[in-house]
């Protein structure tokens, strides 16, 4: 242990050594080996990171947007020419397979292009003569200091794509609390960021655990919080922190369906569940871990899921021949196993066991092979609650609406996918489901930067969500002008009382 690499932390541009006792291990999953250490950072290492972006804010904040998103532009095109490193740095502390872990930087790639246009973004609107000789104007202006809270599941997408490209183009700074097991991407993306020419301060990351991050919730420096993470921290993160009067998009939990009709494509729907339901080994808010089958094609359906998961390649990370890598540590691998040891107990039956997988080469990686419980019943918490593993539920139903009732009965609401031929069972899906992203025919109804990432239910507590028209509107307030002008000879007509706010 004593060649692990120990992680330091940015301040005001800065990357500096934290004075912490503690420190956070990192594993290569594939190994199940530490390769490097995260600081716990003390409170007053973080109170001085705050205090560097409150000083940054100043600036930035009066700073053109233009100039603001120059900085972007060239961020971009650094992370294209470093699209290699980056993606094996997310395969090598994640886990996520090399396509996966490519998408994830691609993820980080697409909300730069779209914060790229914030000049246009921020245009605000105007009106002349909103009464006789009174005009009015609307400004789009930056709020402050942001707080990002990121998970360990996408350590570039969320962090680096949601959180900070809108936030900064905006005119905002934010400080980045990174997940202690995957913080070494997002470490890289912001060393790509300051070399893109962004000023001291602007962006800040951190690590550190949760009782010194309640400093990001009640710190007066801070007046928002983009979160990603549990329902249970999310709802807690909301409450508090809208409590002291910060703005708060809270992404949480999720326990996505698929209802798949009779008249679905049989081998093409399975392909597209395999992909939504196993890839990025489950570990996504996404995935697709329940499907929900009209009988007349159930049978046949699961016994295409089992052939096509059987064909998955489990390997290393960084092998671009693998297909399924592993989960992200050993904690998280035992919660996985005990959850399929419950659903097992709860009656469930399990068609395809994917414990005891091992890696030639990487026998102590923390793997776990597609596994799908058919049979599962809403009594049954398995088919509940979030896994967030390679595990495929099956519930049956037998006709639409049965369907549809049952998947809006779930407390989550991230998102909801149909597989059908017909018009109608998709138009009625789209219309009546409570799911925020909609699929038809599509596993992983994820929009591109341009649309919000729009959950609802206990998926998501906040009004406005993340990227998209949503993204822009969190990270800016509204400032309303109206005028009037008038010369000396106006000076003995009465004043209105309403002075110009009623159209007269």
């Amino acid at each position: 242990m004593n060649d692990v690499k120990k992680l330091k932390y940015c301040c005001n541009g800065q990357w500096l050594e934290s004075s912490t006792d503690k420190w956070m291990d990192v594993y290569d999953p594939s190994r199940g080996e530490v390769i490097a250490q995260a600081p716990c950072c003390t409170k007053k290492e973080l109170e001085q990171v705050l205090e560097a972006a409150q000083a940054a804010y100043k600036t930035w904040s009066k700073t053109p947007v233009i100039k603001r998103t120059q900085v972007l532009f060239k961020f971009r095109d650094l992370v294209v020419r470093h699209m290699e490193e980056l993606t094996r740095l997310v395969a090598e502390e994640n886990g996520k397979v090399w396509v996966e872990a490519e998408g994830d930087i691609l993820k980080v790639k697409e909300p730069v292009e779209l914060a790229c246009g914030a000049a246009t973004l921020m245009q605000g609107e105007s009106l002349m003569n909103t009464s006789t000789d009174y005009d009015t104007v609307l400004y789009r202006e930056p709020v402050g200091v942001f707080a990002g809270i990121a998970p360990f599941n996408f350590p570039g997408m969320i962090p680096m794509g949601w959180m900070t490209p809108l936030c900064i183009a905006t005119g905002n700074c934010i400080v980045i609390k990174a997940s202690s097991s995957t913080p070494l991407t997002s470490i890289r993306l912001l060393e790509l960021l300051i070399e893109a020419g962004l000023p001291n301060g602007v962006v800040s990351i951190v690590t550190t655990d949760r009782t010194t991050a309640d400093l990001l919730l009640t710190s007066p420096i801070v007046k928002g919080i983009s979160f990603v993470g549990t329902t249970a921290v999310g709802k807690s993160v909301y409450g508090r922190a809208a409590a002291e009067g910060k703005r708060v998009q809270a992404l949480c939990e999720a326990k996505n369906h698929a209802l798949v009709m009779d008249d679905a494509v049989l081998e093409r729907t399975a392909q597209g569940i395999i992909n939504s339901a196993f890839g990025c080994a489950g570990e996504r808010c996404m995935a697709l871990p329940v499907v929900v089958a009209q009988e007349g094609i159930a049978d046949p359906l699961v016994e295409a899921l089992i052939k096509h998961a059987k064909a998955l390649k489990i390997g290393c990370a960084y092998d671009k021949a693998s297909e399924l890598g592993p989960v992200v540590n050993q904690k998280h691998q035992d919660n996985i196993l005990n959850w399929i040891e419950k659903g097992i107990k709860e009656g469930a039956k399990l068609v395809l066991d994917g414990r005891g997988v091992k890696v030639p080469g990487f026998e102590k990686g923390f793997f776990i092979g597609p596994t799908i419980l058919d049979q599962v019943t809403e009594d049954m918490t398995v088919g509940q609650q979030e896994i967030f593993g390679p595990v495929l539920c099956i519930k049956r139903v037998k006709t639409f609406e049965e369907g549809l009732a049952l998947i809006n009965c779930n407390p989550f609401a991230n998102g909801a996918v149909i597989y059908t031929s017909s018009g109608y069972y998709a138009r009625n899906f789209t219309l009546n489901i409570d799911g925020g992203m909609v699929g038809v025919n599509v596993g992983i109804p994820v929009p591109v930067g341009m649309f919000p990432f729009s959950g609802h239910k206990n998926s998501f507590f906040g009004d406005l969500h993340t990227l998209g028209k949503d993204g822009v509107r969190f990270f800016t307030e509204t400032k309303v002008v109206t005028s009037t002008w008038f010369d000396a000879s106006s000076a003995g007509k009465k004043v209105d009382t309403w002075d110009g706010s009623i159209a007269r």
